[in-house]
């Protein structure tokens, strides 16, 4: 039986917290098909923002839940879904929940070989403050993720004049370790937060014994960080084949006036 209990959001504080989660259709190490469980997980991180990959939406191999929305109603948050995946009425995609007021900037398909990728970008509001977050899950092929990176960072995503104007937030299941090229691409133009932490970067995958630091969570210059861990739980180990990293910004500290007022010359 599932012991969730929600954690109200603190959107009106200084500090947010963002976690990235890949939840693995909510099947556990255990085989276990528990959306329930996964929403405990969450809920014990104390997130405000949640970047979620491999979600089923209508599939018979899971019920045929959303599981995207499922999950959100039981943080009694909002979800943004798109589907990277859609084949007749079954979805597998990636979403980003939160209770704090959001904008759907952009979500669509990254060139992909083989299982298809995507990625979803939505601007939060904070405070007044007005915050971009994108949320990706890239291939498994080293090629394919330069191709997906040099995509998100062009014309029409992280390059765009509207991602520009405000902080920023990068995070997903990257299948990129930190030696990769597609890594370093990102920490080119991005900081990964769980090296501005004082702890020693942890890895992510897979959950029962850990050796791969693939998901990851970079801000753009300014942000400060005041903490990033990866939870370990047996009941984290059992809910997914992926530990979720959670962490704790300072999106205030990247607002200088200049970007104030470019924010609300793209809101108007």
């Amino acid at each position: 039986m599932s012991t969730f209990s929600p954690v109200p959001p603190q959107s009106t504080g200084s500090e947010l917290k963002i976690l990235t989660y890949n939840v693995h259709s909510c099947i556990g190490t255990d085989r276990r098909i528990e959306p329930a469980r996964i929403a405990d997980v969450i809920a014990q991180t104390g997130a405000d923002i949640i970047a979620l990959q491999e979600l089923d939406v209508g599939r018979k191999r899971t019920g045929g839940i959303d599981q995207a929305h499922a999950i959100a109603s039981l943080l009694k948050m909002q979800a943004h879904f798109h589907p990277a995946l859609h084949v007749e009425e079954e979805q597998y995609g990636d979403a980003i929940l939160t209770a704090m007021p959001t904008r759907l900037m952009k979500a669509g398909p990254l060139p992909s070989v083989g299982e298809m990728r995507g990625a979803i970008w939505v601007q939060i509001e904070m405070a007044g403050i007005h915050l971009n977050l994108l949320n990706t899950h890239l291939g498994l092929r080293g090629i394919d993720r330069v191709r997906q990176v040099t995509t998100l960072l062009g014309r029409e995503w992280i390059g765009s004049q509207k991602f520009q104007a405000a902080p920023a937030i990068i995070c997903g299941d990257l299948n990129a370790v930190p030696s990769s090229p597609a890594y370093k691409m990102l920490a080119r133009h991005f900081r990964d937060t769980q090296l501005l932490a004082a702890r020693r970067p942890r890895p992510t995958y897979p959950s029962r014994l850990p050796i791969l630091r693939i998901d990851h969570i970079f801000v753009s210059d300014g942000i400060g960080v005041t903490s990033a861990t990866v939870t370990a739980t047996p009941l984290v180990r059992r809910a997914s084949d992926h530990l979720p990293l959670l962490a704790t910004i300072l999106p205030g500290a990247a607002i200088t006036r200049k970007e104030a007022a470019a924010e609300v010359k793209y809101f108007q």
